[in-house]
């Protein structure tokens, strides 16, 4: 049977185009996003816009959230985001950028986005150095512990950030995690506030690291760009001293996204 409702008349979506327009929805939303709120955004009906999240959701495309009526990114669209961003070109561009920022400053320099429990690790350029931090490309590292998580975390809206920390397990991985709510919102505000957040031991002994934003055009947190390194060689305030060679490099990323 045809849906011939008037808003879908009005949004005049042909059949094969819907589903690609809820996936770009879901992924353009910065939380999940409820049926209701899919269906007055693109003008389908109610009965159509369920069937398609049921295929879309059955299909790994995307997931139920939490409160059991929004949707956000699944897996499968969460690779299809990946592998868009590491299409040969752009990661051959992407990684010459990296490597300038590594070789200048001497230590690994990593690309990661926000999956669904932790920051997943997309591009990385390994310093020279023998003594180094393995993280490979498809790590995933926790949000509270590690620079670029908390980076993410404070580049969410309030209601957002607060809906992620009802869930978030603030786990120690070292005796400097924070691991209450209440100073890891503390730090949040600190690092929306000055541009970049820092790991001072937090994830692993012995590490520090420093993460800026990588932004989309619309000014979001698309990635972050981040420096770790082994104190033997940096401390956490050399590390900082960084910050403004890295937030550039975080700008030519931005143009070749742009292209």
């Amino acid at each position: 049977m045809t849906d011939t409702s008037a808003s879908e008349t009005k949004g005049q979506i042909p059949t094969n185009l819907r589903l690609l327009l809820i996936l770009e929805e879901v992924a353009r939303a910065e939380m999940p996003v409820a049926a209701a709120t899919l269906s007055e955004t693109l003008g389908l009906p109610k009965p159509t816009i369920h069937r398609l999240l049921a295929t879309a959701e059955e299909e790994g495309f995307l997931q139920r959230d939490i409160d059991g009526r929004s949707y956000g990114p699944g897996r499968r669209l969460r690779k299809l985001a990946g592998n868009t961003l590491s299409s040969q070109r752009l990661r051959t561009e992407r990684l010459i950028i990296m490597q300038a920022l590594a070789s200048e400053v001497g230590e690994t320099c990593n690309l990661a986005a926000p999956g669904r429990y932790g920051m997943v690790y997309l591009d990385r350029v390994e310093t020279h150095w023998p003594l180094r931090i393995q993280l490979p490309v498809g790590a995933k590292v926790p949000f509270h512990c590690t620079a670029s998580g908390k980076l993410y975390l404070s580049s969410l809206r309030n209601d957002k950030l607060k809906h992620v920390l009802s869930w978030l397990q603030l786990d120690p991985s070292t005796e400097k995690s924070i691991t209450d709510v209440d100073s890891l919102l503390e730090e949040l505000a600190s690092t929306r506030a000055r541009g970049f957040s820092t790991d001072n031991e937090e994830f692993m002994d012995g590490m520090v690291a420093i993460a800026v934003p990588v932004r989309d055009t619309e000014s979001r947190l698309l990635t972050t760009l981040s420096i770790h390194a082994p104190r033997q060689r940096y401390d956490l305030d050399r590390l900082i001293g960084m910050v403004p060679l890295v937030q550039e490099t975080a700008k030519r990323l931005e143009a070749l996204g742009r292209l």
